[in-house]
């Protein structure tokens, strides 16, 4: 078997696929451009096939569970097999734009949170960053194990502009709060989803403009810095009550994602939050250190994080 062939013969399901990628960086950063386009093609068309799947009827004798289990691994590897080859022509395109990271030199380099925003599928112009090999590694095995990690099964429903629009502005800043937080760039963007209901219901001046206050993060008497007030909900014994707080306000969202990362990095109540790679226990550990006061706040922000929404807008 050819080196090139190890894609199209790897099962689906080996969870060692992440390591190899990287570790073929390593060894030669071209190759691993191209396997790495290779898996954003298998990804496409995986969502292709299942949107297939979904519109056949599944009401057959033979038609089970474990028949539609297999039937999404069958799905997963035939998708996986078509990207490696090559025949679709989106690897070359997405190979092209991974290349241009490891051409240009390192002076003048664009910070490293854009040019994985560049990286994620889309139709708009992509940034063209400058950087490193080693930077190129970072970048993109950061864009498919960010994709990677959402469950396969979510893309189906159509998402609006509105959630496509909030995610694009927020992610690069998301990637960088992930660097100093430990924490996968789309739980941020799922929490920042959660607070703000994907951007609609964000905190405002009394002049109609954004606080930027993406995650709810409250104004004590230790904040130094401009606040706004609002009204919110808080939960007393479970019970819902409305209430007026004052809210911290940023200048932009790159300083709400950096004052919420310091949050979760410096403050000791959120130490089992910092580095959690699970986006159930991630959930979790913010409830129990007292982020929110909502019941339900937990199994609200695992549901955005595992939901089809946000997998969509990654994507899209």
């Amino acid at each position: 078997m050819k080196p090139d062939d190890v894609t199209n013969h790897r099962f689906v399901l080996d969870m060692k696929s992440a390591q190899d990628l990287r570790a073929k960086f390593k060894q030669d950063p071209q190759a691993g451009i191209k396997e790495t386009a290779k898996q954003f093609e298998g990804m496409f068309l995986q969502m292709v096939m299942k949107s297939m799947r979904d519109a056949t009827p599944a009401d057959g004798l033979f038609n089970s569970d474990a028949t539609r289990f297999y039937n999404t691994v069958l799905d997963q590897q035939l998708s996986q097999q078509l990207g490696a080859s090559g025949q679709i022509g989106f690897a070359r395109q997405i190979e092209a734009q991974l290349g241009r990271l490891i051409a240009q030199p390192a002076a003048g380099q664009v910070p490293e949170a854009a040019a994985v925003a560049s990286l994620r599928i889309s139709g708009r112009q992509a940034v063209q960053p400058a950087g490193s090999i080693q930077g190129a590694e970072r970048i993109a095995a950061s864009a498919v194990s960010t994709i990677a990690a959402l469950p396969a099964d979510s893309a189906s429903a159509p998402i609006s502009e509105g959630a496509r629009d909030f995610v694009n502005r927020v992610w690069p800043h998301a990637v960088e709060a992930s660097r100093s937080t430990g924490v996968p760039a789309h739980f941020l963007v799922a929490h920042a989803a959660l607070e703000t209901g994907w951007g609609k219901s964000e905190i405002r001046r009394p002049d109609g403009s954004s606080s930027h206050n993406l995650f709810g993060i409250k104004a004590g008497r230790s904040w130094q810095g401009a606040s706004v007030e609002a009204a919110t909900t808080e939960y007393v014994d479970g019970v819902a009550q409305p209430a007026k707080e004052k809210f911290r306000a940023y200048a932009s969202y790159a300083d709400a994602f950096r004052d919420y990362a310091s949050l979760l990095a410096n403050n000791p109540r959120y130490a089992g939050v910092v580095g959690q790679q699970d986006g159930t226990a991630f959930a979790r550990s913010l409830q129990q250190a007292g982020y929110a006061t909502d019941p339900m706040y937990a199994e609200k922000l695992s549901r955005i994080i595992s939901g089809s929404t946000l997998r969509q807008a990654l994507v899209s």
